[in-house]
């Protein structure tokens, strides 16, 4: 069972609903271990004093802030709770504002918002207003030690909290040099235009996420299945042969004939056939051997190497 990150409220006007603060994600990357080539062992990383070579412990670690090279404030752990605001443990939404408003680019990260007991009738009630006016609560939200600026949006029974970049955070698409002004400044004519929204309508369809995969993930987990069924036999990984696109190998491209050439093939860019296909015909035990591996690190960190950490030898000063 999920644990909530906190429990809290949410409040707009003078209505609170009591809710918990869930994850919205799920982590799915593949977790390696760095070993040492010549016989396999877990190489540790341990926080070393820059200055003496000697190993740090965790209870005499500060953090602080470097404001000039070589010079640092610390900054304790007392200073970061008081720079907390005042009601941390609510989601106060400040304004309404038409969901369509707010740039795809602004969007970062996403929570659910649980309603707690007896709570169900104060989050319907704005579940379905957002709904039906088409508007988002924007409102702050304290997780940890960092303020987020943060979205409250419906999406089927559930409020989603949506974590907000803040402008500051963003670059300006201004900052880099971008053909501005008409086609017409850049020799697009009305026919090529015509024939790219064709080409745009022939290749339409609905929106289904649940055909997209990690193909990159889900082939080297068949490469790791074939490895720990060989039982650390080595295996040959072919590299994939890189193909020049048209119109790479020079800047005049011609415009007419790849929409042509497009519009004749007619064809849709469905989701391809993902390497899981290739996963489920390996061996049954290696496959979920290496599926249970993911899960494992994704719930917990490795765990230390119980060996006997080698003698450490001087730092050796970059030259």
């Amino acid at each position: 069972m999920a644990r909530p990150i906190w429990s809290g409220t949410l409040t707009f006007g003078l209505l609170n609903v009591p809710v918990s603060l869930m994850s919205g994600e799920r982590k799915v990357d593949l977790h390696f271990r760095m070993l040492d080539s010549r016989d396999k062992s877990p190489i540790r990383f341990e926080r070393v004093n820059a200055e003496t070579g000697e190993e740090v412990p965790w209870k005499d670690i500060v953090k602080a802030f470097e404001y000039d090279k070589g010079n640092y404030v610390v900054v304790e752990q007392e200073d970061i709770k008081s720079a907390a605001p005042e009601g941390h443990e609510s989601v106060e939404v400040e304004t309404f504002v038409d969901a369509s408003d707010i740039d795809v680019r602004y969007y970062e990260k996403p929570y659910i918002l649980v309603p707690g007991k007896k709570a169900e009738k104060g989050y319907v009630l704005l579940r379905e207003t957002l709904r039906d006016t088409g508007q988002a609560g924007i409102a702050r939200v304290v997780i940890r030690t960092r303020q987020y600026l943060c979205a409250v949006l419906p999406q089927g029974d559930a409020l989603v909290l949506m974590l907000l970049r803040y402008p500051q955070e963003l670059v300006a698409p201004d900052d880099y040099k971008l053909p501005s002004g008409n086609a017409g400044d850049y020799r697009v004519s009305p026919k090529e235009m015509e024939m790219a929204r064709k080409l745009i309508q022939s290749m339409s369809g609905e929106w289904k996420p649940d055909e997209y995969h990690d193909e990159f993930r889900e082939r080297l987990q068949a490469i790791i299945a074939e490895r720990i069924q060989a039982k650390g036999a080595t295996a040959k990984v072919d590299e994939p042969a890189q193909h020049e696109r048209e119109g790479d190998a020079t800047n005049v491209v011609d415009f007419m004939a790849l929409l042509q050439k497009s519009l004749g093939e007619n064809k849709r860019t469905p989701a391809k056939k993902t390497a899981t296909d290739q996963v489920a015909k390996r061996p049954a035990k290696a496959t979920k051997a290496v599926k249970k591996a993911a899960k494992k690190t994704a719930k917990k960190a490795p765990a230390k190497s119980a060996k006997k950490p080698a003698k450490k030898a001087p730092l050796r000063k970059a030259g």
